[in-house]
């Protein structure tokens, strides 16, 4: 795997080399190493490690359905009320973010109405704050931590 644009953290691997597994420390099982996987578990880990992020409050793989549709959320944060605060959507680094990236989060964003959106694909990191009421959004020069977020 490649080296990403975030911090390292202490990885469990398992399998065999043809079938290499991660832990993922919110589902608290090993699940299989893709590169999207890869990026997943150094965001979670990031988010956990150096934001401040709670991993009580977050979930990995959130299965949604829009009608007949099942979509799935690559991780969403919760409130302390369990509400949808954030959802991030990850892609492997040898993907670039596009417009379609951005309107596959919509289209969660849609189901959840969170107040923030995260997309990374491991080398470059998005995200951005919804305003409901001004119907509008803005990009933050960041990932703020959960400590910024959890009051607002």
């Amino acid at each position: 795997m490649i080296r990403l644009n975030l911090p390292s953290f202490e990885i469990k691997l398992s399998g065999t080399k043809e079938q290499p597994r991660i832990f993922d420390v919110l589902r608290h099982r090993y699940v299989a190493l893709t590169p999207e996987e890869w990026v997943r578990q150094h965001f979670v880990h990031y988010l956990i490690e150096h934001k401040g992020y709670p991993a009580a409050l977050m979930a990995n793989e959130m299965s949604l359905s829009i009608g007949n549709k099942k979509l799935r959320a690559d991780s969403v944060l919760y409130n302390r009320h369990l509400q949808p605060r954030m959802i991030m959507e990850y892609k492997a680094p040898t993907i670039e973010i596009t417009q379609k990236v951005f309107e596959q989060i919509a289209a969660y964003n849609l189901l959840l109405h969170v107040d923030y959106l995260v997309v990374s694909n491991g080398l470059q990191h998005y995200c951005c704050k919804i305003d409901y009421e001004k119907r509008n959004y803005n990009f933050l020069q960041d990932i703020p931590s959960y400590e910024s977020i959890a009051n607002d």
